[in-house]
Parts: structure tokens; sequence; C-alpha cells
């Protein structure tokens, strides 16, 4: 606890869970997605326990970091490029992501997710809660490294894993509803996931690309897309039918 009374653990701290709770945030939206595939009974459950595995998941991982170290070694090499633990984590992570949230795209354009509903059909909790923690160890992997390079002490990281945790947790429910509500938005997070999915791949071949861009690119949409709908709700609503069987028939009438 020699931590607590040191002002460079707190900064320490203070700095790695802004960036955790920044880390978070796709996690969030994914796990927000895939929860919607459930039963709206089970919805909020769903999103709980796998923000929960993946705040476990980080613990776990930091509790292991000579392991985790040990990923940054080569295993083998290909064209003269040695190949580590991470990069193949990283690279299947990535091609994971891209497949669900193509898929997710086809559905809702396809009009699959409206039909699903309809008839009342949904994925199993159990075939979510798999996915999502899949997905997880990706997302963690990536939270984990970061924490081991900007704190030195196992107990500011796991704090600052547990207090960003606690934010995706509570965020989750509103970020979730936002997002159901409006279908635009929907689209923005899922070609995020798939921006996502990119980055991670480049990662893993090496290609290092800066989170800086990635979030400047993410925040920006965003902004854009608060504006589309602050517009939009300002808009009167417009009446593309035209006028009732009763209307035209009164209409029709002499005076």
């Amino acid at each position: 606890m020699e931590w607590l009374t040191s002002p460079e653990a707190w900064i320490a701290l203070l700095t790695l869970t802004t960036l955790e709770i920044v880390l978070g945030i796709d996690n969030i939206i994914f796990v927000a997605i895939l929860a919607d595939r459930v039963k709206p009974e089970l919805r909020a459950k769903a999103r709980k326990v796998g923000l929960t595995l993946a705040v476990g998941m980080r613990i776990v991982l930091l509790s292991s970091i000579v392991w985790i170290m040990r990923l940054t070694e080569p295993l083998f090499s290909v064209l003269d490029r040695s190949v580590t633990g991470r990069d193949l984590i990283l690279i299947v992570g990535g091609v994971f992501l891209l497949f669900k949230s193509t898929r997710e795209i086809h559905h809702k354009l396809e009009g699959d997710e409206y039909q699903r509903e309809a008839l009342g059909m949904s994925d199993s909790f159990a075939s979510v809660i798999v996915q999502i923690g899949l997905l997880d160890i990706v997302f963690s992997l990536d939270s984990v490294i970061t924490a081991v390079g900007v704190a030195d002490d196992l107990a500011v990281m796991i704090t600052a894993v547990i207090f960003a945790g606690v934010f995706m947790i509570a965020a989750a429910s509103p970020v979730s509803a936002f997002v159901s509500r409006h279908p635009t938005v929907k689209m923005l997070a899922l070609s995020f996931l798939l921006l996502i999915g990119m980055t991670l791949i480049a990662e893993g071949m090496g290609q290092h690309i800066s989170k800086g861009y990635v979030y400047f690119v993410m925040g920006f949409s965003i902004f854009v897309e608060m504006l589309n709908l602050r517009v939009k709700a300002k808009k009167p609503p417009v009446h593309l039918h035209g006028p009732t069987l009763a209307e035209a028939e009164a209409a029709a009438k002499p005076s």
C-alpha cells in the first residue's frame, strides 16, 4: 500500500484509468451490439456479464505479466519478419471482429434484424457470452500492454482497471439504449468496429497505427452524427402519404 502515499503513483493511476476508459469504449460498443441479439429480458444481464468478464480478464492478465511479456518474444519468422504470440492474437481477433461486424451490417441492411424481431428469434445467452469472451481477450490484451507501459506497480494497474470497469458497466445501459434507438448510430458503431478490426490486423502484421489517429476519426464521426441527429430532431414531421379515402371523397363532393 506504499503507492497510496506516492504522488507519482496517483498520477499514474489517473492517467491509466483515463486510458483504460478510452480503450474500453470499443468494448462497450461491441458488447452492446451483441447483447441486442438475445431476448430483451436478458440483454441487461448479458451486458453486465460481458463487461464483468472483460474486467476479470484484464485482472487475470495483469497478474500474469511475465506470461504477457513472453507474448512479445518471437515464435517464428515469415518473410524475414518475426511473429509473436501477441501478433497472432491481434490478427485472429481483428479477423473475428471484421467478420462479426460485416455480418451485423449485412443483417441490418438486408432487413434480417427486423425479421428476426418480428418472428421473436434470438441468439442463445451462452453463445453471445462466448463471443463476448473471445473478443474480451483481444481487447484486454491491448489494455494490459498499455497498463504495463504506463505504471510500474501492479496494485495501481489493477485499481485503474477496476475503476475503468465500473465506469464501463455503468455506461453500458445508456450507451446500448442510445445505439438501439438510433439505427444510423448503430451503423456508425459497426463501422468503428470494422476500423478497429483492421487496426488490430495491421498491428499484428507489424504496421503500427497511432491510436490518436483512430480516435480522432471516431470522435469526428461521432461529432458529425450528433449534428445530424440534432438537425433531424428539429425538422417537422414530413407526411409522405396522400389524403385518406374519406378526405378524398369529401373533397370530390360538390360544395
